[in-house]
């Protein structure tokens, strides 16, 4: 990370942006420091323990030093939000740092979220436009995908629906996500160790039972593996069709084009396909170089792990060691996880005031 500049230049910057979003529509939001653990652990796993502040309280239980913006601003937009909605913030958020001691642990950010049910495509290509105008002057390469392509290929598989729910959970885990692909295809046959635990009786009265688990949870478990093992294959032209669609890596419109080749042998993609093609032309209206926009299939999928649609970031090419300077993307599901029974299309980005000051530093130079 390049030298951050002093505290009070980038709370300057970061009120000048919030401002900016202030005038583009946005309301303005300040969201409390401390976000309940209970919340977060839900939606990202037991994985967040390793990369956010816990503290507790003895009221309150646990606690967490805030990781992000986007969830507390879908908490407060799902209880008492309007119906389109857009809101600006600026402030610090926290991240351990365990393997990378430059990269900064505390750090500001400033976003921009829409709640807005009426035309989903354009309101990508206003999150997009507006953050990239933020950016100007900075020579920066953008970088698209859509998550929510991968996940209507999973959808379309030809496989039993357990096999389709943990392809979908771990999406966003690359190895995992190829090591159950190999395992659900006939690429790896299952292991002698395997098979000899799917036949033991492991309830059988004279098994001893040891450890916290119950016989019934054992037997679920085992049935539930042994109806895996039963499973046919994936079929090697959809395995081979998710593969190449992972693979996409081209401008806008000519991995459009590639995706829609694939659709051949994954028609279940072809809606995503479809407000691909809006998406386009709504960033094009915009005034978007679209025929020289990266799109990525697997963008996002190490990094972004509530986004569910769009997904997009802005890198400084000539410093591969820094973070994005900005990222966002639309994340629907999360309005559904957390709106209790109601749900709104949604997208925003974040953009990180101190990088922006850095690089203008460097150009002066």
């Amino acid at each position: 990370m390049p030298n951050s500049p002093n505290r009070s230049l980038i709370m300057a910057k970061a009120a000048l942006l919030r401002q900016n979003f202030e005038i583009a529509g946005a309301h303005p939001v300040d969201l409390p420091l401390l976000q309940s653990a209970d919340t977060l652990l839900d939606l990202y796993g037991e994985d967040i323990r390793g990369r956010a502040y816990i503290t507790s309280d003895a009221l309150r239980g646990e606690q967490m030093l805030r990781p992000d913006f986007t969830l507390p601003v879908v908490q407060k937009h799902m209880a008492q939000g309007a119906d389109p909605a857009r809101y600006t913030y600026a402030g610090e958020v926290f991240r351990r740092q365990e393997h990378d001691p430059d990269r900064a642990n505390e750090y500001v950010q400033v976003g921009y979220e829409v709640f807005d049910r009426t035309d989903p495509a354009e309101v990508d290509a206003e999150v997009f436009a507006l953050m990239q105008l933020q950016l100007r002057g900075l020579n920066l390469r953008a970088a698209t995908g859509d998550i929510g392509i991968l996940l209507a290929a999973v959808d379309g598989l030809s496989t039993t629906e357990a096999r389709k729910t943990a392809l979908r959970r771990h999406i966003w885990r690359p190895r995992r996500f190829r090591a159950l692909l190999d395992r659900f295809s006939s690429r790896i046959a299952p292991s002698p160790t395997r098979l000899k635990l799917l036949a033991d009786d492991f309830c059988a009265p004279d098994v001893p039972q040891i450890g916290k688990r119950r016989a019934s949870e054992i037997d679920a478990r085992r049935a539930s593996l042994c109806a895996d093992a039963q499973a046919g294959p994936i079929a090697e032209n959809e395995l081979f069709a998710l593969e190449a669609l992972m693979t996409v890596r081209e401008t806008m419109p000519y991995a459009l084009e590639q995706m829609r080749n694939i659709a051949v042998d994954l028609p279940a993609i072809l809606p995503a396909l479809e407000r691909l093609s809006a998406r386009i032309s709504a960033l094009r209206i915009r005034g978007i170089d679209v025929d020289n926009l990266d799109f990525e299939a697997s963008y996002g999928r190490t990094s972004m792990e509530y986004y569910d649609g769009f997904v997009f970031g802005f890198y400084a090419a000539h410093r591969p060691d820094l973070p994005p300077i900005a990222l966002g993307g639309r994340y629907d599901a999360l309005t559904r996880q957390l709106g209790q029974g109601t749900e709104i299309p949604a997208v925003g980005g974040v953009i990180r005031p101190y990088l922006i000051l850095a690089l203008e530093e460097e150009m002066q130079k």
